[in-house]
């Protein structure tokens, strides 16, 4: 596998479909073009052609379509065909590329191009494999913000000013004696730098709220056993996704349903029920069970009678709401947040509401811009700490040098410096064609 090969895949969805977009990048795309389709005289101009084998006979009749280089999606010659979209044309088709020494591309091979054609940097790219795989409005606008530069921008705004303030310090380092540089300069490098670190820290505060959209705000249903935790999550799903029976402990494994709650992914929880057992295999449901509260944005905590609720171990960090269950054949004695029957849909729509409330909130509060990788996050932490250490050192030359770290922290998140060996990881989520 050679970065000067052309590659060749199918773009579109699956088959059959009413449309088959293949895409062509490489020196050869071109070429191969004109001996499928014909001359095809300007480009970025679509031409209906009779799409032809080496042999003559016809594959298909469709559009065809020049990027000539550099201007084109990976920055290398490419070309799209848009042909009918049976099994039958494409495979016709992939035989043709193949025998034109050419080799389908690998997952995010495209992209991967175009990243190092810099047509794209890292975030752009990243932001570009959410946009593909976003289920929800939020993270449509959510990888929208990310794959469009705007994220990417701040960052290297950082990273400028950073580059400025050490020109700066290391200009009063070299020349102090010079009376057009003046000692006060860096003080006043200084403030700026308090103030881009304080940037800084509010994006990281952002992060989590940002991998909620991303990845889903994580709700656990934690209860004793037969309280209804199951019959939630079949009643939130609308089908039958855990087993429900008369019998304490039949939930042994993590179940979970994705809703759209919103615009906002929200993934529901069903754990086992809580309680002391001698059974090894209800035992390891309750390990799991305790790890998923531990990484919940929320807890629903089931009940179903005037039992107290306290004798469960929750982590205090993690918001808990108190759900009375079974409320058709049960008075609610006790005080809780909300009741609700899964037999009779009572409170069920009032709780997706307030789950639905409470992550736009949590989105509300923050900036508009907002990293939504965890990669991301570590490289601004670090960056910070780097920061932290220059704002509270004593030797200018050090201090400088802090900066520049904090620099290059910030450049990796873009992919300015040294990130050779995340790029088979990240490009691996594309699909191929993409």
């Amino acid at each position: 596998m050679r970065a000067d090969d052309t590659i060749f895949a199918l773009s579109s969805g699956s088959l059959p479909a009413g449309l088959a977009v293949f895409r062509i990048s490489g020196s050869k795309a071109i070429l191969v073009a004109e001996n499928l389709a014909g001359p095809l005289p300007l480009p970025r101009h679509a031409y209906l052609r009779t799409i032809r084998k080496t042999d003559g006979s016809v594959i298909d009749r469709g559009l065809v379509i020049t990027f000539p280089a550099p201007n084109s999606f990976t920055g290398e010659d490419s070309v799209e065909l848009h042909l009918h979209g049976s099994q039958a044309v494409v495979s016709a088709l992939y035989a043709e590329l193949n025998a034109a020494d050419m080799r389908l591309a690998e997952a995010g091979e495209f992209s991967k191009r175009a990243l190092e054609n810099g047509k794209l940097d890292l975030v752009e790219a990243e932001g570009l494999s959410d946009l593909l795989r976003a289920e929800t409005e939020m993270q449509r606008r959510l990888a929208l913000e990310q794959s469009d530069g705007g994220l990417s921008a701040i960052y290297e705004g950082w990273a400028l000013e950073l580059t400025r303030a050490r020109a700066l310090i290391e200009a009063e380092l070299d020349f102090a004696d010079e009376d057009d540089v003046p000692g006060s300069v860096s003080e006043a490098v200084w403030i700026n730098v308090r103030r881009l670190k304080l940037e800084i820290d509010a994006q990281l505060v952002a992060t989590h709220s940002a991998e909620i959209i991303r990845d889903g705000y994580q709700v656990a249903i934690v209860g004793a056993p037969n309280v209804g935790k199951s019959s939630l999550l079949n009643a939130l799903a609308k089908r039958d996704v855990a087993i429900v029976t008369e019998i304490a402990g039949t939930t042994r494994d993590i179940l979970h349903v994705d809703l759209d709650l919103g615009g906002f992914l929200v993934r529901f929880f069903d754990t086992a029920g809580i309680r002391e057992t001698s059974d090894i295999v209800e035992k390891e449901g309750i390990r799991r069970a305790q790890l998923v509260l531990e990484r919940a944005d929320l807890i629903l905590l089931l009940s179903d009678d005037e039992e107290p609720t306290d004798a469960f171990t929750l982590p205090e960090a993690v918001p808990v709401w108190r759900v009375g269950t079974k409320s058709d054949i049960k008075p609610q004695a006790v005080v809780r947040d909300i009741a609700i029957s899964t037999k009779t849909g009572e409170g069920l729509d009032e709780l997706k509401s307030l789950i639905a409330a409470s992550v736009a909130k949590r989105w509300d509060a923050i900036s508009f811009l907002k990293p939504g990788r965890i990669r991301h996050a570590q490289l601004l932490h670090s960056a910070s700490n780097f920061i932290e250490e220059a704002l509270e050192g004593s030797q200018l030359d050090m201090r400088a040098e802090c900066l520049r770290l904090a620099a290059e922290e910030l450049g990796r998140i873009t992919g300015k410096v040294d990130v050779e060996h995340l790029l088979d990881i990240i490009f691996s989520e594309f699909c191929i064609g993409k």
